[in-house]
């Protein structure tokens, strides 16, 4: 019998600002931990994609929006280093409530806005590539890293 492929799926917010989006500096948490990337997270139990986004929206960066104010606008197919598949699901915010802060700062080491096409270099491939490819107005991506299976 074949094993069922499974993923873990990432709830992706891309939030921009006079064509600055804004970024996070992971800290802390064991994966990609000095790089940057949009606020973001697991898809939990019993809840849409979108809530998803809202719910990371509030707990990372502390703003409030709602499904309404988000507009679906990539999927990328990530194989992170190790060869964990990941399927992140990006979002733009059309509206939002509040100023985003560093609602985690045990998380993060910091938020910041840059331009959309001048990324950090530490950006993490994942985020660079999903953010680039929303420039491109290109739905999906599939970013696998030379020599992986797939």
């Amino acid at each position: 019998m074949t094993t069922r492929y499974r993923t873990v799926v990432d709830a992706m917010l891309i939030l921009v600002r006079d064509g600055k989006v804004l970024l996070a500096q992971r800290q802390n948490t064991g994966y990609a931990d000095g790089q940057w990337n949009l606020p973001s997270g697991h898809l939990e139990e019993g809840e849409t994609i979108d809530e998803a986004v809202a719910r990371e929206a509030l707990e990372e960066v502390g703003i409030t929006l709602g499904v309404e104010d988000l507009r679906f606008v990539h999927l990328c197919h990530f194989r992170a280093p190790g060869g964990q598949a990941r399927m992140g699901v990006f979002f733009e915010a059309t509206s939002w409530e509040g100023e985003p802060v560093n609602a985690e700062p045990h998380k993060c080491a910091r938020i910041e806005w840059f331009p959309l096409d001048r990324l950090p270099s530490n950006t993490y491939p994942y985020t660079a590539a999903g953010v680039e490819r929303y420039r491109q107005g290109a739905p999906y991506a599939a970013v696998w890293p030379k020599g992986s299976p797939g």
